[in-house]
């Protein structure tokens, strides 16, 4: 009954689908977005010269100042001077450099401990985090005062658990220092899913990845549970295209929303399949997460795609960052068929701290 193609494909799905609902349960807190001794092993012998490129230009938490945690509450501007679009506020940049300090040597330390093993580093970066977790960070604020701060909780806690969901395959670590931080993250994750009003943007996405990462480090079925089925929601919103509808109104930045949207959410997949659930393969109305990548690529290559949503000319200054989650994707289902834009995103290392630092390194073949 089943022999045609389109058939089987559907089963495929209907399987799925099944399977995502009935086993989104956290089995191993030590699973991170990628097997980590296996890519321990995997880096020293590579012959790669874009991951080797990567290796050689890892920061050091070592060689980093400690950074201290932020004072309380978090009140923090917001990006734009004006509505959700046009010039960014500088003042929220200056609000904002020392969580991206923090970000930085923490996955600075975990590239490290991936890329050559040294405990050292992997001690610098539970050190860090654990400093902000003894401080009580990313606790003490209120979205009706400041959104910008929300959202700063949701970038800074994703880079803090995905590096955690790494350094915790470190058995030297102190264990009460280990104990304590993922008690902090999934605190702070818990805080944050609380303020959740319907608002499916990719700050529900980004939002997701640090629960799904949060609870996969302290076997929090509830949060991980949060973070795949805010993946199915963010499939159910594609549209006939592969666009994400609420980031194609976001005016000269439309393009880099999808990529924005997209990124928090190939980690989600990951995260999820380290888990046993096959979530790449979930399906609502007939598409796929896949149907987000390639509208993406396309757009890239043909802004005018994006006409029949804006009339804005798109900004398209694209760096390392916006294509990282890319290596997560072609790691597991290879470049062929991509769009060109993609391929040519990835000829040089990424890096995204909000999802683990150097991606290259982490993912890259």
């Amino acid at each position: 009954m089943f022999n045609r193609p389109w058939a089987q494909a559907g089963m495929a799905c209907l399987l799925a689908a099944a399977s995502v609902a009935q086993a989104q349960h956290v089995r191993d807190p030590r699973a991170s977005l990628i097997d980590v001794p296996a890519r321990q092993a995997e880096l020293p012998s590579t012959k790669d010269p874009r991951v080797r490129s990567a290796i050689a230009g890892l920061g050091s938490c070592l060689r980093s100042p400690v950074v201290a945690a932020p004072s309380r509450p978090i009140d923090i501007p917001h990006h734009y001077l004006n509505g959700s679009h046009g010039p960014v506020n500088p003042a929220e940049a200056e609000a904002t450099h020392i969580y991206g300090q923090f970000e930085k040597r923490t996955t600075a330390g975990m590239n490290q401990y991936l890329a050559t093993g040294s405990h050292a580093e992997a001690a610098c970066a539970q050190q860090q985090i654990d400093l902000w977790a003894k401080a009580g960070a990313l606790l003490d604020y209120d979205p009706k005062v400041s959104s910008q701060a929300w959202y700063q909780v949701e970038w800074t806690l994703s880079s803090a658990a995905i590096t955690e969901s790494v350094l915790l395959n470190d058995s030297k670590l102190d264990q009460e220092q280990t104990v304590r931080d993922t008690k902090w993250i999934n605190a702070s994750a818990h805080k944050m899913i609380a303020f959740e009003a319907g608002e499916k943007n990719n700050h529900h996405y980004w939002r997701a990845v640090a629960a799904t990462a949060a609870g996969v480090v302290s076997s929090d079925d509830a949060l991980f549970k949060f973070g795949v089925d805010t993946f199915q929601e963010s499939v159910a919103a594609l549209d006939e295209r592969g666009a994400f509808p609420l980031e194609m109104a976001r005016h000269e930045r439309a393009i880099h929303y999808q990529a924005f949207a997209l990124q928090p959410l190939i980690p989600i997949a990951e995260f999820a399949e380290r888990q046993g659930i096959p979530l790449y393969n979930y399906s609502q109305n007939g598409h796929t997460i896949r149907d987000g990548v390639l509208f993406l690529g396309k757009a890239i290559d043909d802004p005018s795609i994006v006409k029949v949503y804006t009339p804005d000319e798109q900004i398209l200054d694209f760096g390392s960052s916006d294509y990282s989650f890319l290596e997560f994707y072609v790691r597991r289902f290879g470049a062929k068929n991509l769009p060109a834009s993609i391929v040519h995103g990835l000829s040089t290392p990424t890096d995204a701290t909000r999802i683990g630092g150097s991606t290259t390194v982490l993912a890259a073949k």
